[in-house]
């Protein structure tokens, strides 16, 4: 397992991660052309709609070999729309590449990806691309990777020219250049000395570089203050590994993979500083026989753990199943158990993959990223190990979709198949839901944004063979309230002739919450409530009233949007001698919940959207007189080169709805622009 690495592609989209990802294959020997995005040849983009689009929609994984090594790699979206498909891939990395468009620098989902690996804790590289286009600027982009993500990020290359006269890199570590001169083959390269006149900057960049790993190192810091000088090139990558295997650095390269420069380097990075699997920590969870903690090593002999990351409908229509096996060794035809379904599955085929091509497997061995035929119920998060030694790792975040669509069939007989399908393609992404309207009959369809809808509803018309019609896209509300409230519910009915009497009483206080604080339900022990008296409770009677309230958060009493930033209390509970029940109490908070709620000024909120608007800064003026139109609120403007100026704003979702056609028609065609979701709020 030392010489495997699982590493992933990561970026803002258009930053050129697939066009990496190429260059990677091709010079590995994997791929034998380069598939360009923009011709739609992409060999990653495998789906129509990528290739169509250029860009990636599915993360999609191959594997290749370079310098005796083996390398899982993970190509994923930029897009915001898909944002679950980079979560769940970083939860089974062990190290990944981050790739900056150097001349639009950091933009807003490279900031988002960012964080995710912070979250999993993933080492991570980065590649500044692009610096062969028209103002491009290394330094530039160091200045805001420093401001956003702190001064560990350090180059350990320097560009050789920028824009058309881009020519290759200088490695700071060797002292060494290395020039791509033809710009049809990446493979080919000069090696050389550092070029005279970037004799001073090289040894201040190294000077720098060599700090940073000091702070990082302690046992480099003293080669370094004793003799910098007789520090030798594998000392120093062995510093630069562990600083980054450690979170501590973020050693940067460069180049430009489109005219295949910098290509190398990269490869030999993603070997000498990413980790192996046998360089991260166990892989830890719970035992669901007793609830208590438990490890596997990262060996093949351990008892079998591994977590399913992604389910697949494949083009021949096969569910497949894609895992990361963190111990044991897996082979074809094994039952494994699902300890969070409760069930077991048994694995028919084991598959490694490359894009959407398959080399079948007998066994896999721990370390080892891969797909699987015949886990029927297995979803996207679970954990499946051996029935013998069971263990439950952590799941996967998903999110929760913001824009909703109505749909329905062109011909009544196609509703069946509808269904059928729209379950297929929630089974394979967890940000997509969907339902039928009680009050309308329409199919309702929720994602996390147009582009994500756009291309499901596309998906059922080719791959499922789906006729349909679309509404307008919707934003997804969610309610909140206004002012703190308290409400008595007293709860009595006699059935059964009188014989029996079911009986509860519950007082619960409402107040609102700042946002983003979510909702909370607590006891109010020591005010109306002694601890003597939350004790005659038992465990079960408090259980069933906070749940109670908890489902009263999924359905608010304006229009029955879920209820955000809330907190209940629990004031007083009441007994009544001989006329105790489970269905009273449950009948008197669930009804208190509501109460309290209509009383509380409930009001509706809307999907708040960060916008970053990159525009010609002759267009500035229009674009931020769009905004205010649409009653956003500007948060910054930022000139990030003479060409292109960035405007950051928050905006209204539902107002955002057609802004891509104005937004090219007021810039002849020459601005973009990205929104994720920021949160709900009171418009």
């Amino acid at each position: 397992m030392a010489r495997v690495r699982n590493i992933g592609i990561m970026a803002h989209i258009d930053a050129g991660k697939t066009t990496v990802t190429e260059r990677l294959l091709y010079v590995t020997g994997k791929a034998y052309k380069m598939g360009e995005v923009h011709e739609g040849e992409a060999t990653m983009d495998w789906m129509v709609q990528e290739r169509e689009r250029g860009i990636t929609i599915t993360s999609a994984v191959t594997t290749f070999e370079w310098h005796n090594h083996e390398v899982h790699l993970i190509d994923t979206p930029g897009h915001v729309d898909f944002t679950i498909e980079v979560s769940r891939s970083l939860r089974v990395l062990d190290g990944a590449v981050a790739v900056f468009d150097g001349v639009a620098g950091v933009e807003p989902q490279t900031e988002t990806v960012w964080r995710q690996a912070d979250v999993y804790g993933v080492p991570r590289l980065g590649f500044v691309n692009k610096l062969d286009r028209i103002g491009a600027s290394f330094e530039r982009c160091l200045e805001m990777m420093e401001k956003r993500f702190g001064e560990h990020c350090a180059p350990v290359q320097l560009p050789i020219g920028l824009e058309s006269e881009h020519e290759g890199v200088v490695d700071l570590i060797a002292q060494k250049s290395y020039r791509w001169l033809d710009p049809d083959d990446p493979r080919e390269f000069v090696e050389g000395p550092v070029p005279e006149d970037m004799a001073d900057e090289v040894a201040l960049a190294r000077e720098t570089l060599f700090e940073r790993i000091a702070l990082a190192d302690e046992d480099f810091a003293m080669l370094y203050l004793e003799d910098s000088d007789s520090i030798t090139e594998e000392q120093v990558h062995e510093a630069i590994r562990g600083a980054t295997i450690a979170g501590d650095l973020v050693p940067v390269l460069c180049g430009s993979a489109l005219r295949n420069k910098g290509v190398q380097p990269l490869l030999n990075a993603i070997i000498a500083w990413l980790p192996s699997p046998m360089d991260v920590p166990e892989v830890t969870g719970i035992d669901p026989r007793n609830d208590q903690p438990a490890d596997r090593p990262h060996d093949p002999k351990a008892p079998l753990s591994a977590l399913a990351y992604k389910v697949a409908i494949m083009e021949d229509g096969r569910r497949m199943v894609f895992m990361r096996l963190y111990s044991g060794t897996l082979t074809s035809g094994s039952a494994l158990e699902n300890p969070g379904l409760g069930i077991k599955e048994k694995v028919s085929r084991i598959f490694l993959m490359h894009a959407n091509h398959r080399e079948r497997k007998e066994r896999i061995e721990a370390g080892n990223i891969f797909a699987v035929l015949g886990l029927k119920k297995t979803r996207t998060g679970d954990t499946l190990c051996d029935p013998a030694n069971p263990i439950l790792l952590e799941a996967i975040d998903s999110y929760e979709p913001v824009i909703s669509q109505a749909l329905e069939p062109e011909t009544l007989a196609e509703k069946a198949k509808i269904e059928e399908s729209l379950a297929k393609l929630a089974d394979e992404d967890p940000t997509f839901r969907w339902y039928e309207d009680d009050g309308t009959g329409q199919t309702i369809i929720r994602g996390m944004g147009e582009l994500h809808l756009d291309i499901l509803v596309d998906r059922l018309r080719r791959e499922f063979g789906v006729g349909v019609r679309t509404g307008r896209p919707q934003v997804v509300y969610r309610e909140t309230i206004n002012a703190a409230a308290e409400h008595r519910e007293c709860f009595e009915r006699a059935i059964e002739d009188g014989d029996k009497v079911i009986f509860g009483d519950v007082t619960l206080h409402a107040e609102p919450l700042e946002r983003g604080d979510g909702n909370q339900i607590s006891w109010d022990v020591d005010g109306t409530m002694s601890a003597e008296d939350l004790d005659l409770l038992t465990v079960d009677l408090r259980k069933l009233i906070e749940d109670s309230i908890e489902q009263g958060f999924g359905s608010g009493v304006l229009e029955g949007y879920p209820v955000l930033d809330t907190g209940i209390t629990i004031k007083r509970v009441g007994f009544k001698d001989g006329a105790t029940d489970e269905t009273g109490y449950r009948a008197a908070a669930s009804n208190a919940m509501r109460e309290v709620l209509r009383k509380s000024d409930p009001v509706r909120m809307s999907p708040v959207g960060s916008v970053e608007i990159s525009t010609p800064p002759e267009h500035t003026g229009e674009v931020i007189g769009s905004i205010n139109q649409r009653r956003g609120r500007i948060e910054s403007m930022e000139e990030r080169s003479p060409m292109v100026s960035v405007i950051s704003a928050t905006v209204a979702m539902e107002q955002m709805f057609g802004y891509t056609t104005e937004l090219r028609s007021m810039t002849q065609g020459r601005a973009s622009y990205t929104m994720t979701f920021s949160h709900f709020d009171r418009l």
